[in-house]
């Protein structure tokens, strides 16, 4: 069944992991140079509700599960990561490919709305190392399986300061959603535009329309990253 799920997509290195982890309100997600996310990753988000002392009980009431290692409970975040990188090299290996077979997990925390969504690898144009030579066209079929489902809402990661014509996440989801009524713009890296410029029109909607808008978000940069912020 094609449960509703919002589908992320955007190009390499356009702020997809920045974006959803701010959604999960922690920091759980590999990141690296090249291709980091090289497995779909669906990830449902369950509230649960706490009682008493809040940050006691969030301590307790904040955990992962994935799907592969059913019953185990993961408290620690870093865990989490490190998980999702050890089931990534366990079907892709470590030569950078990618593959369609996704990780399920599932996340309980006070801060999180029931939701789904579904992590993609980011595009990119020019195969890396021993990465197959059509691998721009794998990731493009995989993430168009994902947002043709007419239950998904497309989010289209795009940064900033790239100009909007160019963008990946938005022509594809075009593709899927011709009329633009189930995708919504996220444009990151909004501290990065060069001075003198700005994303007044574009967060207007004024040019490229969508039928749900766009939302402008600042994420972590590196340091505040490697800072643990």
């Amino acid at each position: 069944i094609d449960l509703p799920q919002i589908v992320v997509i955007g190009s390499q290195s356009s702020g997809k992991s920045s974006v959803l982890e701010h959604v999960v309100g922690r920091d759980f997600l590999p990141r690296g140079t090249g291709i980091v996310t090289r497995r779909p990753l669906v990830l449902q988000l369950y509230h649960t509700p706490v009682s008493g002392d809040a940050d006691e009980a969030k301590k307790t009431s904040e955990w992962g599960e994935f799907l592969h290692l059913p019953g185990q409970k993961f408290f620690d975040f870093d865990e989490i990561r490190n998980e999702i990188s050890r089931e990534t090299e366990r079907v892709t290996g470590r030569n950078r490919g990618i593959s369609n077979k996704s990780i399920s997990l599932k996340i309980h925390s006070p801060s999180v709305l029931n939701l789904t969504l579904v992590d993609l690898p980011g595009m990119t144009k020019v195969s890396v190392g021993d990465q197959p030579a059509d691998i721009e066209d794998q990731i493009r079929a995989m993430c168009l399986q994902y947002i043709k489902n007419p239950n998904a809402i497309v989010l289209a990661v795009t940064a900033a300061n790239t100009d909007l014509a160019n963008s990946d996440a938005l022509k594809l989801a075009r593709e899927a959603d011709p009329e633009c009524e189930r995708t919504i713009g996220v444009l990151t890296k909004l501290d990065l535009m060069d001075p003198g410029t700005d994303a007044v029109d574009v967060l207007q909607n004024r040019v490229i329309p969508l039928r749900r808008g766009y939302v402008g978000v600042t994420n972590r940069g590196q340091r505040d990253i490697d800072n643990g912020v």
